[in-house]
């Protein structure tokens, strides 16, 4: 399988599944799983034991939880879903959107 192309604060779409449509940055990408972290994208429910310590109250929280990286298609900077290539410029290797031809640029955080 070729290397994962989506990389951390990248907005992606949701191709499949009960969040079809939805759009989010990633927040972690899981290369060894196949996964991604999307905002706000396969929000779950997990109950939270209370922690005095570390200042936790517990109850029911909400969280993401991962996307498999097939199910998520990356968005350029046009707005448009698109597939990714890659060509090298000078010396680096830079992401290419294969809907438009343009540059990806990496989003500094």
């Amino acid at each position: 399988m070729a290397g994962i192309k989506i990389k951390r604060n990248d907005t992606v779409e949701v191709i499949a599944g009960k969040d079809k449509g939805k759009r989010g940055r990633v927040l972690r990408v899981m290369a060894d799983k196949d996964r991604v972290l999307v905002e706000h994208v396969m929000m779950i429910k997990k109950h939270v034991k209370p922690n005095p310590q570390r200042n936790i109250q517990g109850g029911i929280a909400e969280q993401e939880s991962p996307i498999h990286i097939s199910n998520v298609m990356l968005v350029d900077g046009e707005g448009k879903k698109t597939r990714v290539g890659s060509r090298l410029e000078g010396e680096r290797r830079v992401r290419v959107s294969k809907a438009s031809g343009n540059v990806i640029a990496d989003k500094k955080k």
